[in-house]
């Protein structure tokens, strides 16, 4: 018996310990893999942006009044030269029968003072000649002997006297004709509304500037504007660019000539070329809350007019800047990449068996990597 029992514990370790083998044996573990391929490489710099109409017009009122309800509506076509809006200038603030007489006895005053300069004007001409002849005749008796050097040069002094209050009266008849017109001119616009009433007054038709499309309507129902007011926005829909804000720092690799890629939803994708950087900067708070520095970067559509129909103006676009590209490269799936020390590397299935291998990257894409193939080293 104690002999069986002892064989019975025998078993039950061994039994034991075949199980805690069993359990802590090394075991596959599950990974995704991808192949490493060759072709064609392109970095680029990802953002979103706007389309945008190349040439917009801002139609604004030429001066203050009543604008009358605008008849064209968004997106109808412009001729140049055809009536937008229609503006009724506002009267002016004082139109009242004592305010016309004031601008009448004005005008009086005015004419009275041209009148007044006009006189004091001959006045200091004949003064100035009247001081010209007795200079003539007291330098024929000073070189006579019969008066004093001091006697000329009171004479002399008296002339520029003189000439100076016949300049300073030319000014003043000047400035005197300058309020009479200006007292003519607020007497005639008073009459020419006649009252208080606008209604009155002179219609101002706006015409378009170019021909086009009405993009956008600023002013669209019966107002009152002032001068310089915008009402509309007039531009050609078929005559797009794109407009995408990068960041300062992703801007420096941007060159004009640049092929883009774009991507405007629905399955619509098109292609483009960068024609300008903008040479200044401006700052945006994105949407963490943190100020970036960014730059806007214009392309142009060179996909057909046709395939881009479809787009207005400020339709929102994904786009990748490519910045570099290489025909024939090894490239690797940046999450097959990670840090090895001051170098990257991979895992190669060899063997059914995961290899780290060490590898030098030359360029990095969103998606995948360009393998500097002339810098692998496996480590094993």
């Amino acid at each position: 018996m104690p002999g069986l029992r002892r064989l019975v514990w025998i078993a039950a370790g061994v039994a034991l310990l075949a199980a805690l083998g069993w359990s802590f044996r090394p075991r596959a573990v599950p990974v995704e893999v991808a192949e490493v391929v060759k072709g064609s490489f392109a970095q680029t710099v990802e953002e979103d942006g706007a389309t945008r109409v190349r040439e917009r017009y801002t139609v604004s009122a030429p001066l203050a009044g009543r604008l009358l309800r605008v008849s064209v509506e968004a997106g109808d076509p412009v001729q140049k030269g055809g009536i937008l809006a229609v503006i009724v200038p506002s009267a002016p603030a004082m139109l009242d029968a004592r305010t016309r007489a004031e601008l009448s006895e004005r005008v009086g005053a005015a004419e009275a003072r041209v009148e007044r300069a006009r006189a004091a004007a001959e006045r200091a001409g004949a003064a100035l000649d009247q001081g010209r002849a007795d200079l003539a005749r007291t330098e024929k008796l000073e070189r006579g002997g019969f008066v004093s050097p001091s006697a000329r040069e009171q004479a002399q002094l008296a002339v520029r006297v003189s000439e100076k209050e016949l300049e300073a009266a030319r000014f003043e008849r000047h400035a005197a004709e300058h309020d009479l017109s200006q007292a003519r001119a607020a007497l005639a616009r008073a009459r020419s509304f006649g009252g208080n009433d606008p209604e009155r007054g002179t219609e101002w038709e706006i015409r378009a500037p170019v021909a086009g499309r009405v993009l956008k309507l600023l002013k669209e129902s019966e107002d009152v504007v002032d001068a310089g007011a915008p009402i509309l926005e007039i531009g050609d829909p078929r005559d797009l660019e794109v407009v995408l804000d990068v960041l300062s720092t992703e801007a420096v690799r941007v060159k004009p000539g640049a092929d883009v890629e774009l991507d405007a939803g629905g399955g619509l994708r098109l292609s483009g070329r960068v024609r300008l950087v903008e040479p200044s900067a401006f700052t945006k708070v994105s949407a963490l809350g943190v100020e970036e520095q960014r730059v806007n970067v214009i392309a142009d559509l060179t996909s057909p007019p046709e395939a881009w129909q479809a787009l207005g103006d400020a339709y929102r676009v994904d786009a990748r800047i490519v910045v570099y590209r290489e025909a024939d490269t090894v490239k690797v799936p940046v999450a097959a990449l990670f840090r090895d020390d001051a170098d990257w590397a991979v895992f190669v299935v060899s063997e059914g068996r995961a290899e780290r291998r060490r590898v030098r990257i030359a360029r990095r894409g969103a998606l995948r990597r360009w393998w500097s193939r002339g810098s692998r080293r496996a480590t094993g």
